[in-house]
């Protein structure tokens, strides 16, 4: 979440990292995140951003509440193949927000609303071989190194 607080302005092609860490926490541990901390999240950043109240809580709820019913399909999968599959959890939770903008009577975007979703996509493999670093073992365990 600090990475979107950061004064750099939000374009509508930029990936949405916080979704991105959501869904991969909600596949991975469905019982400890889930559908609550993306609400709560999702209001955190409504206010953040001053957008319209919800808009971003009812993304983030739908994404997760998705990523934790597809989560057990999803782990069968290498990490490259889940990127296909969560592509359109990505673009669910867009078009989730876009719809709710220009229901409030917000401007569209354009076109370059698109490649965010699939940005987010590319982001998988990043994202899951970073988070899931501390939980790997090293090849050669050796009893004066702490991993």
């Amino acid at each position: 979440m600090t990475l979107m607080m950061l004064p750099v302005g939000r374009l509508p092609w930029m990936p949405d990292l916080l979704a991105v860490v959501l869904v991969f926490w909600s596949v991975h541990q469905p019982l400890r995140i889930g559908v609550i901390a993306a609400f709560i999240f999702g209001l955190a950043v409504d206010v953040h951003m001053a957008s319209l109240l919800g808009q971003h809580a009812l993304a983030y709820t739908t994404l997760s509440y998705f990523a934790i019913t597809i989560h057990r399909r999803l782990l069968w999968f290498k990490v490259p193949s889940q990127t296909i599959q969560v592509l359109p959890l990505f673009v669910a939770a867009h078009a989730i927000e876009l719809a709710i903008r220009m229901l409030a009577g917000g401007a569209f975007p354009g076109p370059a609303v698109l490649l965010a979703p699939v940005l987010e996509a590319a982001l998988w493999p990043i994202v899951s071989v970073i988070l899931l670093a501390p939980q790997r073992r090293a090849p050669d365990p050796d009893e004066n190194r702490p991993l």
